[in-house]
């Protein structure tokens, strides 16, 4: 069998877990993209959609783009998904958001 033969199988959307350690470690999975980061937020896509992080003295602990994998340290004070109707007002929240 060659590589033209392969069935072609779409990819299988991967889990999104959140492990919180003692509000001081934050351990994610399913993450698509860090978006951007700082030491107080964190905006990361996810499978579910978006995700802010917000806290105190956070900071990147591991970082796997392969498995989406993203594990933040610090102090957690708040984690809360984005959900808007569509792309475009999405695009307007986060150019907001980022200026």
């Amino acid at each position: 069998m060659n590589y033209y033969d392969k069935e072609v199988r779409n990819p299988v959307e991967k889990e999104h877990h959140l492990k919180l350690n003692n509000r001081k470690l934050l351990e994610i999975t399913g993450v698509k993209e860090v978006d951007s980061f700082d030491n107080e937020e964190f905006l990361l896509e996810t499978v579910m959609g978006y995700l802010i992080i917000r806290g105190q003295n956070l900071q990147l602990k591991n970082l796997d783009v392969a498995e989406g994998i993203v594990s933040i340290k610090g102090k957690i004070y708040e984690m809360s998904y984005v959900d808007e109707g569509g792309q475009e007002k999405a695009k307007g929240f986060f150019s907001k958001l980022f200026k």
